[in-house]
Formats: structure tokens, C-alpha cells, sequence
């Protein structure tokens, strides 16, 4: 199978294409600076571009058959103004699966579930920016009629892999405080083959 990994460079992304190449698919990445990009791999192919150009997004989506976007906030609005751009090339591709690294403020809040995380009282930052980006990219994925499923982690040091943490649907593990780069983006990449959460957040926490 193929697979377009966006933000690719990042923490999770690169663990991301890791997992991908150590399951003999064929990757590509669409990233600003290749150079970032230190992997090197027969099955990896890495396209110059910018997720903010939609001749880019479409060229790189080209032939695969599951998109998984690592992007983050960036202090910017990136991830919110390339949703749109993802999806209207996954639907001229014919390409219905979509994975993406969210965040634990779009989860459901347990305090006042009719609120997300971020808009309530359960969530501890002061700063709402970057999770107000990550819900306008939720609500383009709801949407979109695409296959989705968003990968929800709460605080996230690099830490170290252990394979051991909870995921719950649409909510945050009760009591769940952080979780590593590494066990984040292995699953993310385990439910390239997995159907449970489709149309769903993923709350993640050790």
C-alpha cells in the first residue's frame, strides 16, 4: 500500500514514516525542506512542496491510498487552511482514509461533555490558539464524508516507547496525563489498518 505522510519532519511524523517503511509500504512525504527529511529508504519518496498549495497537496496524493498528517499548529494557522486543501484533493484522488495527530483539548470535556476540552474548565492551558485551530480542522473532517479518525494525546514529552497506554473514544483516559512521542505515533500508524475509530477522536494517555 501506498501512504502520504504530512508533516513528516515532526516528532510524531518521523517516528510516523519509521513505522510505515518497517511495514514495507510505500511512503512519500510532502515537506518544505527535504534536507529535514534523514531518512533514506528505497519504498521513501520525498516531494518538495507546501501544504498551503493545492497543486502540491494534489500532486503528492497522487496514487496513495491513506493519508496520515502529523502537521502541527506552528504558532500559525497551517493546519486549519490545509485541511480543506487535503480533502478536496482526497476526493478528486478517490482517496476516503485520513489519519490525523490531534489534540486532547478537541476531546469531549468529562466535566461538561456538551463542551470540548479546551472551551472548559477540565483543560489547565490558559493559551487556546493552537486548539482552536485543531477543532476548525476537526469540523472540516466531520464534514468532509471522508474516512477519519483523529489521534487525541494530552501532554506529550518525547519519552520513551512502552506499547502499554489507553485510548478511549472521543474522551481522555480519566486521569490521563501524559503520554511520549513514540507511543503516540505508534498509534497513529496502527490504525491505518483499523477500522474501530472511524469518524472518531482518539483520546490518548498512559
Amino acid at each position: 500500500m501506498n501512504c502520504l505522510i504530512l508533516g513528516a519532519t515532526g516528532r510524531v511524523g518521523s517516528h510516523v514514516v519509521n513505522h510505515a517503511l518497517q511495514e514495507n509500504y510505500r511512503v512519500t512525504v510532502l515537506v518544505r525542506t527535504p534536507e529535514n527529511a534523514k531518512t533514506e529508504h528505497e519504498n521513501l519518496t520525498i516531494i518538495k512542496g507546501n501544504v498551503l498549495n493545492k497543486d502540491d497537496i494534489t500532486h503528492a496524493i497522487e496514487g496513495v491510498d491513506v493519508v496520515i498528517s502529523a502537521l502541527n499548529t506552528d504558532g500559525s494557522t497551517t493546519l486549519s487552511e490545509s485541511m480543506p486543501l487535503i480533502i478536496d484533493a482526497m476526493k478528486g484522488q478517490g482517496v476516503r482514509r485520513i489519519i490525523t495527530v490531534g489534540t486532547a483539548g478537541i476531546l469531549q470535556s468529562r466535566t461538561s461533555p456538551e463542551l470540548l476540552r479546551y472551551q472548559s474548565s477540565e483543560s489547565k492551558r490558559k493559551l487556546t490558539r493552537a486548539a482552536e485551530d485543531h477543532h476548525r480542522a476537526y469540523d472540516f473532517l466531520k464534514a468532509s464524508g471522508l474516512d477519519w479518525t483523529i489521534v487525541c494525546p494530552t501532554y506529550l514529552p518525547d519519552g520513551e516507547y512502552t506499547g502499554q497506554y489507553r485510548v478511549e473514544r472521543d474522551f481522555l483516559p480519566e486521569g490521563g496525563a501524559k503520554i511520549s512521542v513514540p507511543d503516540t505515533a505508534e498509534c497513529t500508524w496502527k490504525q491505518v489498518e483499523c477500522d474501530k475509530y472511524i469518524g472518531a477522536r482518539i483520546g490518548l494517555a498512559y
